[in-house]
């Protein structure tokens, strides 16, 4: 198979350089790269939060701020704290108007028990050292009755699979770095993917971090899918 042949590094150092490099065009490579389904893709997940009406939400890896922005314009009430361990990105969602950023690790968070409604985080939670650590710490973030939210690619099934598969591979490592300058960048991309548990395998990894609940709903055929869990 295919996805035994990929290797992925996600050593700390190693993440934060890269998405340091690629800050100045993350954006645009990703409405791009996306063909602007990132927009409907945030826009459901923001939906959802809403339903939760959450006093105070946690956006993890929240990069340029992309979900964060679109949490805090469904609700303007709500005090939405954006981390990352990256000052450029987090430089980049401040310019966007996110207004309260904090430079840390999803893995040791700065917060106390209890601290917040709601933790989102999208498209980052592949990249950390150790998923089932990071969910943990969400979890212990979370009040009592709280809800997790996650948002990340993941492989379709069916007849879409090898075609999903030769445009992560070839075509998109190509596009991306043509408008970034890091193709290495976008390599890592496929191979992480390959490698992210996802549907029943993630469900299940969030029910043994401290979550109930799990449901995973794919979205565009599943190249990306929406998890959520309650605390």
């Amino acid at each position: 198979m295919q996805s035994r042949s990929h290797t992925v590094d996600r050593d700390p150092a190693r993440v934060r350089a890269m998405f340091e490099r690629v800050a100045r065009r993350y954006d645009l490579a990703n409405h791009l790269l996306s063909g602007g389904l990132d927009f409907w893709w945030r826009h459901r997940a923001s939906e959802i939060v809403k339903r939760w009406q959450p006093r105070r939400v946690l956006d993890l890896a929240t990069g340029s701020g992309d979900l964060a922005l679109t949490i805090q314009r469904k609700l303007p009430g709500t005090e939405i704290i954006g981390v990352d361990f990256s000052p450029e990105m987090l430089a980049a969602a401040r310019r966007k108007g996110l207004a309260k950023t904090v430079v840390a690790d999803a893995l040791h968070l700065p917060f106390a028990e209890a601290s917040f409604e709601a933790v989102t985080v999208a498209f980052g939670l592949r990249n950390m050292a150790d998923w089932g650590a990071a969910l943990k710490e969400m979890a212990r973030v979370l009040t009592p009755g709280g809800h997790a939210l996650i948002l990340d690619f993941s492989l379709p099934d069916g007849f879409l699979r090898p075609i999903y598969r030769a445009y992560l591979h070839h075509l998109l490592p190509w596009v991306a770095g043509a408008v970034t300058g890091e193709r290495a960048a976008y390599q890592y991309l496929g191979a992480s993917i390959e490698k992210f548990p996802s549907g029943d395998a993630m469900c299940e990894l969030l029910e043994r971090s401290g979550f109930s609940e799990a449901t995973a709903e794919p979205l565009t055929g599943g190249i990306v899918t929406l998890y959520c869990a309650a605390r």
